[in-house]
């Protein structure tokens, strides 16, 4: 599972020119599900997103964490984190999880977060949306569990 997690002083996300879903201060973040991820790393990268200090202290050193700012989430789905691009011009998202399967994972991300006490918005799985956003820092965070389970296993 990958989460693409940007700082962002707001952003939103419109379908069809209609807004679907926006946030002030907080993270967007743009979640991939690969076709092997379980509710195990759906659970530990939902941790690391309400825990992780991306916001700076009255030091300017980052910190502080969603909560402690009043930070929001702006959930965005995207399989395309999952692509494949070592081969050819064209990108295989042939590990991506199944659409169907992949909504109730998105789903159960935000019922997370949300249970964390974030508040939390969210784009509509499957559309084609338009995302606008105004990255702050810019501070933009790439959280990927299998990287996470690679390296566990190094040690």
């Amino acid at each position: 599972m990958r989460a693409l997690i940007q700082r962002v002083a707001w952003a939103r996300v419109l379908v069809d020119g209609a807004t679907v879903g926006e946030i002030g201060k907080g993270f967007l973040v743009l979640l991939g599900v690969h076709k092997d991820d379980t509710l195990s790393e759906l659970t530990l990268l939902a941790e690391k997103v309400a825990v992780i200090r991306a916001f700076e202290d009255s030091a300017g050193k980052m910190n502080l964490a969603l909560a402690e700012v009043g930070g929001s989430v702006l959930l965005v789905s995207q399989f395309t984190l999952l692509a494949d691009t070592k081969h050819g011009r064209r990108p295989s998202f042939t590990d991506a999880m199944e659409p169907v399967v992949a909504k109730g994972m998105v789903e159960r991300f935000a019922q997370l977060l949300k249970a964390k006490g974030l508040p939390v918005e969210q784009g509509v799985f499957g559309a084609d949306m338009r995302v606008e956003l105004c990255n702050e820092g810019p501070v933009t965070l790439m959280l990927d569990t299998a990287e996470w389970a690679r390296q566990k296993g190094s040690n």
